[in-house]
Order: C-alpha cells, then sequence, then structure tokens
C-alpha cells in the first residue's frame, strides 16, 4: 500500500473500511487552546503565541515538524520551525502583529535524511567496512536527488556538489549541519500529518494593558446643574494627565420619564430628579422619541458627542460607552415593536424584576421573540452607529442576561469590519458563565476581585486566572468600586484602603478599571441596606472638586505613571507570590526578560505591619552575595538589599512598595532611612 503523502489527522474509518490515506506520524496535545479548540486563543497585538505539540511516530524515526501561521485577512501563509524538546514535545512561536484572527497549525513528517544521517554517523563512528559505507552513501545519494528535484537553482547546485562528493566516497560530506538544513527544507514531506486548525483573537493593546476612568458627563459641572458633553470634556486633560487609557461613559441616551426612579433607587422621582441612564429611551427636543442611538437632549445631543470623542482621541484617550439592552416604557422600540418585549397575560409589558427587587422604569428584552431575526440585527445595528461615531470600545450591562448564541453571532460579525473591537463584559454572576461569555468574544471581563480582600483570598484568585488554562481566553478587569458598589472594606478601611485597593487592582491585573470621582474623593458612605453609594450618582447630578489637592489623584497619576514605565505590569501571566512573614502583607512579583517589579500592600489599613520579603536570588537572577540595586517607584527611595530577606513596614500612610529590582545596581541604604520614609 502506499499511502497519501501529506493527509491530515481525521477521524478513524467506519469498521471495516480501508483508509484512503494514512500516516505514521501523530500529532496531540497541541497548545495554547481553549475547549480543544473550540474557541480562539486570545493574544494582544506584539504579544508571542509560544505553542507545543506532541508528535510521535512508530520506530526510530526523526521528525520534522513546522507551524504555520497567517492573519484570517491574508493570502501568504507563514511558516517557523519547531524544535523538539523533552517527551517528543515540540516548541515554536510567532508574534501577532495586527488586530483580527490568526489561523495557525502544526504539521510534521519523517525527516528521511536526518534518519539516514543519523544512522550513518553511527555506522562510520561503529567502523564499518568502506563497501558498507559507500552502499550506504548510495542511499544518501537518492535523498539528495529527491530534495534536488524541488529546489531552486542556486540550493539545487549545492545539492549537486554534495551528490558527486557522497558518489566518490566522501564520507564527511554527509555529515554536516549544512547539508541536513538543505535537503530540510527542499526534501519531500513523507509521512507527513497535519493538525487541525486553531484561532487566535488578536486584540488592541488596550485589550491588554488598559486604564479605565469612570464618570457620568452629567455631573461634570461645578454648580450642581446637568452638565453637557461639552462641559464633560474640559475634564478630559485632567483624566489624561492622571495616567488613564479609557474614559468610559454610562449610558449617554436619554432617559424615561414614566416610572422614573428617584434618589437612590427611590419608586418615585421628583420634578427635577434626572432618572437613572440605565432606563433608556425618551423623549428629544423635537418631541420625538429617542432610544439606544440617541444622545440624551441635556448631554448636548450627538454633536457634543462627536465634539467629546474627538477631543478624547487628540488627546490620545479611547471613549468607551455602556450599551445596555433594556427599554424604558418610553423607548421608540416599545411602541414601534411591541413583538420584543415580554407580555402579562393582560397584554401589558412585564418590566424588570429580580424578586424582590422590582425596576419599573426599564422593560427587559425578549430575545426569543418570533421576530427574533430582526430584533437581533437592530440589537448589533446599534453597535455599529457608535462604531461610526467613533466609539471602538464597549461595556456591556449585564450579558450573561441575554443569550450567549446573539453574542457569539454579534461580536463576531462586528469584528469582521471592526477587528479593534474591545468589549468588555459586566457579569458579576457564576464563574463559568463569566468563562464562557470571554471564551465566544468578549475581550475584558468584570471578576470577583472587589470580594477578594484578605492575602489569602487574593492570591487564591490570582492563581486561578493567571496561573490556569483561564490565561488564554479570559483577561480580567479588576475594578476596586463601580457604581453598583461600594464594598464594605472601603468603608471601614478609609483613604488606606482605597490606596491599597487602588495598588492591587493595577498591579495584579494588566487591565483595570475605577469609577473614579466617589474613589478619588475617598466618598466612602454607603447606603444603610445596600453594598452601594449612598447618594447614588445612578440617581442624581452630584459635585466634585476636580481639582481637589487633598484626594488621591496624585497617587493614582503616580501608579499609572509606573505602570506605563514598566512592561512588567502590562501583562498578566508572570506572576508570582511572595512570603512576607507578616499575615496581612501580600507580596507578588510580575517580570519579563528586563524588567522585575515587585509590590508589596498591606491588607490592614488601621494598624502598622512590619515584616520580612523573601526574595530567593536564585529564583531572579540576582546575585546571591553582592548588593543588588531596589528603587522604590511608589516612594521614590532607593537601597541596596543583599541576600534573599529584607525588611519591610507598612503602615496605613504608607501602605504599598513598588520595587523595580536591578540585578547590577546598588544603591545606598540604611535602615534608619527605611524607617524615616515609613513614617513620613
Amino acid at each position: 500500500m502506499s499511502p497519501d503523502a501529506s493527509p491530515s489527522q481525521s477521524s478513524p474509518p467506519a469498521s471495516g473500511t480501508i483508509p484512503k490515506s494514512w500516516s505514521r506520524v501523530v500529532i496531540t496535545d497541541v497548545s495554547p487552546t481553549v475547549d480543544g479548540g473550540e474557541w480562539p486563543i486570545k493574544r494582544a497585538v506584539g504579544e508571542r503565541v509560544e505553542a507545543s505539540a506532541s508528535i510521535i511516530v512508530d520506530s526510530h524515526e526523526v521528525l520534522a515538524a513546522e507551524l504555520i501561521y497567517r492573519h484570517e485577512d491574508g493570502d501568504t501563509e507563514h511558516v517557523t520551525r519547531m524544535s523538539p524538546g523533552e517527551n517528543d514535545e515540540y516548541h515554536g512561536g510567532f508574534k501577532v502583529s495586527e488586530a483580527g484572527r490568526y489561523l495557525y497549525r502544526v504539521r510534521a513528517w519523517i525527516n528521511r535524511f536526518a534518519t539516514w544521517q543519523d544512522q550513518f554517523r553511527r555506522r562510520v563512528k561503529g567502523g564499518e567496512s568502506q563497501a558498507e559505507i559507500d552502499s550506504e552513501l548510495k542511499v544518501g545519494v537518492s535523498l539528495l536527488e529527491a530534495a534536488a528535484e524541488n529546489a531552486p537553482a542556486d540550493d539545487r547546485d549545492l545539492l549537486t556538489a554534495h551528490i558527486e562528493a557522497f558518489q566518490t566516497g566522501n564520507e564527511q560530506a554527509a555529515l554536516g549541519d549544512e547539508i541536513a538544513e538543505l535537503v530540510r527544507r527542499h526534501a519531500p514531506h513523507e509521512q507527513q500529518t497535519t493538525s487541525k486548525t486553531y484561532e487566535v483573537l488578536v486584540d488592541p493593546k488596550r485589550a491588554r494593558s488598559g486604564a479605565w476612568y469612570e464618570f457620568f458627563p452629567r455631573s461634570a459641572r461645578d454648580d450642581g446643574e446637568h452638565a453637557t458633553l461639552d462641559d464633560a470634556a474640559e475634564r478630559l486633560p485632567r483624566i489624561q494627565e492622571m495616567g488613564f487609557d479609557i474614559v468610559y461613559l454610562p449610558p449617554v441616551h436619554p432617559i424615561g420619564e414614566t416610572n422614573r426612579k428617584g434618589p437612590d433607587d427611590a419608586p418615585e422621582a421628583g420634578p427635577d430628579d434626572p432618572g437613572s441612564p440605565w432606563a433608556i429611551g425618551g423623549w428629544l427636543e423635537d418631541g420625538s422619541k429617542g432610544g439606544h442611538k440617541s444622545v440624551h437632549p441635556k448631554l448636548g445631543g450627538i454633536e457634543a458627542f462627536d465634539r467629546f470623542v474627538d477631543q478624547a482621541h487628540e488627546l490620545g484617550l479611547d471613549v468607551a460607552i455602556d450599551i445596555a439592552f433594556q427599554c424604558s416604557p418610553d423607548h421608540p422600540y416599545v411602541e414601534e415593536h411591541p413583538e420584543w418585549f415580554y407580555h402579562r397575560p393582560d397584554g401589558s409589558i412585564r418590566y424588570a424584576e429580580n424578586p424582590p427587587k422590582k425596576y419599573q422604569d426599564v422593560h427587559p428584552i425578549n430575545f426569543e421573540t418570533e421576530a427574533w431575526p430582526a430584533l437581533w440585527q437592530e440589537l448589533k445595528s446599534v453597535f455599529e452607529y457608535w462604531i461610526d461615531h467613533g466609539v471602538t470600545t464597549f461595556r456591556v450591562d449585564n450579558p450573561h442576561t441575554k443569550p450567549f448564541a446573539f453574542w457569539q453571532w454579534c461580536l463576531r460579525e462586528l469584528r469582521e469590519e471592526t477587528p479593534e473591537l474591545i468589549v468588555l463584559s459586566e457579569a458579576f454572576t457564576r464563574p463559568k458563565i463569566m468563562h464562557h461569555l470571554a471564551k465566544i468574544g468578549f475581550n475584558n471581563s468584570y471578576t470577583y476581585f472587589t470580594w477578594r480582600n484578605t492575602p489569602e483570598e487574593l492570591r487564591e484568585y490570582a492563581d486561578e486566572l493567571f496561573r490556569t488554562d483561564a490565561v488564554e481566553y479570559f483577561r480580567p478587569n479588576f475594578w476596586p468600586n463601580t457604581p453598583d458598589i461600594l464594598h464594605d472594606e472601603l468603608v471601614h478601611g478609609g483613604r488606606p484602603a482605597h490606596k491599597s485597593r487602588f495598588v492591587l487592582a493595577a498591579t495584579l491585573s494588566s487591565t483595570y478599571g475605577v469609577y473614579g470621582p466617589p474613589f478619588e474623593h475617598v466618598d466612602n458612605r454607603q447606603r444603610d441596606t445596600k453594598e452601594e453609594y449612598a447618594h447614588n450618582e445612578k440617581y442624581e447630578i452630584r459635585t466634585w472638586d476636580w481639582n481637589d489637592p487633598t484626594s488621591l489623584q496624585p497617587f493614582m497619576t503616580r501608579v499609572n505613571r509606573i505602570r506605563k514605565e514598566n512592561p512588567a505590569l502590562q501583562q498578566m501571566r508572570s506572576i508570582q507570590f511572595l512570603d512576607t512573614k507578616h499575615p496581612d502583607l501580600l507580596a507578588y512579583s510580575k517580570s519579563t526578560p528586563d524588567n522585575l517589579i515587585v509590590v508589596v500592600v498591606t491588607l490592614d489599613p488601621h494598624n502598622a505591619c512590619e515584616g520580612q520579603l523573601v526574595l530567593p536570588p536564585h529564583d531572579y537572577g540576582l546575585p546571591p552575595d553582592e548588593g543588588f540595586g531596589v528603587h522604590d517607584l511608589l516612594n521614590d527611595a532607593r537601597y541596596t538589599w543583599r541576600g534573599s530577606h529584607h525588611y519591610l513596614k507598612l503602615t496605613p500612610d504608607t501602605p504599598a512598595h513598588i520595587f523595580r529590582i536591578d540585578p547590577s545596581g546598588t544603591h545606598e541604604h540604611t535602615h534608619a532611612a527605611y524607617d524615616r520614609l515609613v513614617h513620613a
């Protein structure tokens, strides 16, 4: 039987059926993949895909293996060699340079010449007779001739020269690496097999390393009046100077008047209460109704929105807006498409409920309506409308309450034209649902970070997110607060807790966000019965001192600058936790080949904590007996450390260190200087 020269791996034939082709080479365990290749792995522009595969063959032949990859929009396939490692595992990689999808697969075949060369080398070393050597050289000639058939002219000439050398009995000509490489490039790929094709979803860099700043544009004025987006644009330079990358706005659409909520979710609103921006749909200035493709008239309409986006882009900021697929009773969809909503037995449209909670100002959408194709197309067009107005970053409200099939279809369709799309999943729900949303297309995901508040909880959660296969598809976006969530830790921990939680969010994960104004002003007034802000900005206009010198703005600015200057903090994969000899101190390192960062944070906002940072020199390539330089980037102090144990003292005033380690540098350091710093 003569098998096909290059079959792909496939399911075994039915019982009693002779296969049309087969290969002795088997490829298994291709990595990285998600659910065996059902979903794409994720990378950001500029990152690498480091792939591996187990490749075996019966008997003792030498194998050759390659990675073949291309961008989905490109016709050219690129090939990179895979190198053998231990236990029949082969490794290779490639860099992704543009957003969109990359396709890659592994192929392998029997390298006949390398197999022959290995055996020939052992024959020569074993002292076989010249007659036996000459006979084997004839076999080598046949392999060279097969390679020469497919070689270009220059390489064919080199192969011909080696053929002549083989024919004259020159055994040394058969042993070199140069001829092995030449034959490998051009010889037939005998017994070749190819893996299935896998996908890589490549996101913009800001999906991997972005700092989000959320604020309500209607609260941008100093006098308590409803601000416009032009007023809000005046806040953009300050946000940019603080080092944020993405400005996130809650819904900017008209707000319904029917069943409008009052302050702190009161069931009835007063005449001047602005309502919740998530009750989408209301009247425009011309008396018509506007919905998801309109801007609230008091914000200045779409013209003011376009000016806001233009100014943000001039400052290097991206604008993110909220996508909340729900409607107020005054939304035009309610009148034009009642079939898109749930109905009570009496025919009235049902409002949203999560018993005992009632949301009378919002109607949920029925994605299972018989008219679902038209509904799905319309909702996709909402994204497209805002993309046309310069927005490619979105935060999606409660995606876990809408069908997975819709998101999978919608996000893939949108990326056909907008591969730079970034979509943050606001799904505080069960872990498997959060992870599935990430698999089907959400670039970033809200997490349980807000509720992980002890060193042990944070270590366990970080290990789950950054040190398992989840790192291939689940990109956690850490938020210490949101308009919906003010955790007790911030309430009772005050300013020290705000600082430590900010450092944790900004350095544990490479992408994070903060609901800015109340956080930087340490507004930790909590509603009596709920884990959320009192005088909640969701239901009323707030006034902030945007230039308060006592705020956390300088601290947040410094942390963001440290993030931008240190590549180790712009990725998630290298985190290692370190011992501190104190139960309330959390320490961890993040590194790239030329950047080593160590972060230490106290989780006790009320008391000083003394401990020792254990930093094993051999684990980090540090000199075991000589000093190495340490720069505390957060507090701007420099030290020289020696050995593996280093004294720490963190206080409520100085609740964190961000150390940059320089293996070759040394700095003056005394315990007294350190003690003065932590008590400053």
